[in-house]
């Protein structure tokens, strides 16, 4: 019987990676200790949670199911780092499995830096994942939205497969691919989203990379961004070769 565990050896049991079975489950509906009660409570919670998450991922796989036909390679495009000041633009392209599930998975701005991580592995494991990125040299020669549609393109001739049609997040791309642009896709698609989290994961490492050659700025901390150590490096070192000069806050403090 349930009720013969002790409430340490009942929660070891209740959260291990195998689900619990409904009959002991029901054991310890009617088990009267109120530590055993308040553990059914937090279990009942996170699966619920996740109930939910699983809806929310199919849910967000509509856009996908539209367009979809047997053998259908379908991508998700999306970039990162257009409003930093350092580093490159970084765009990922994503064909997913049809069987693919990662509940929880949504637009990488909305998730800590550990599930981006976790989501990302899940993700380059099971899909077709293509990257591209755009340098600042790049950047301040086009332009910050040329520069991502081109970081885009490169990240779609990067996958392996090429895709049938493009789901990307509100940008349209000059290939000869049926596309379909949704504002906010990472938030609506589940291609786009894992596009995202990709893109996320890849350019904040190799900004972490950049840090090893320029710690004055902080890049492993602010991705680039403009913060106010940033911007306190700038005022005293000026721009490093890796700054977009094209951006008022790094041109205001050239040499």
């Amino acid at each position: 019987m349930a009720k013969k565990l002790s409430i340490r050896q009942i929660k070891e049991r209740l959260f291990a990676e195998t689900a619990p079975a409904e009959t002991w489950l029901e054991e310890l509906r009617v088990d009267e200790r109120k530590g055993v009660q308040e553990l059914l409570v937090r279990y009942e919670r996170i699966r619920e949670r996740e109930a939910q998450q699983l809806q929310q991922f199919r849910d967000m796989r509509v856009y996908e199911s539209g367009f979809s036909f047997p053998g259908a390679q379908l991508a998700g495009v999306d970039e990162v780092g257009r409003g930093p000041l350092a580093g490159p633009v970084t765009a990922a392209a994503v064909i997913l499995p049809v069987a693919f599930e990662l509940p929880g998975l949504t637009d990488s701005k909305m998730l800590k830096a550990e599930q981006r991580e976790l989501f990302y592995n899940e993700i380059v494991t099971a899909g077709d994942v293509g990257i591209g990125m755009a340098s600042p040299e790049e950047i301040d020669e086009i332009n910050i939205y040329q520069a991502s549609r081109k970081a885009m393109v490169r990240a779609v001739k990067d996958l392996v497969h090429p895709p049938d049609h493009l789901l990307i997040d509100a940008m349209d791309l000059p290939l000869d691919v049926p596309q379909t642009p949704l504002i906010k896709g990472d938030a609506k698609s589940v291609s786009i989203a894992a596009a995202s989290v990709v893109a996320k994961v890849t350019r904040d490492t190799y900004m972490k990379t950049l840090h090893d050659q320029y710690p004055a700025y902080r890049f492993d901390r602010n991705a680039g961004y403009g913060t106010k150590e940033h911007l306190e490096a700038l005022d005293s070192l000026g721009p490093c070769p890796v700054h977009r000069r094209s951006f008022q806050p790094v041109s205001a403090r050239e040499a």
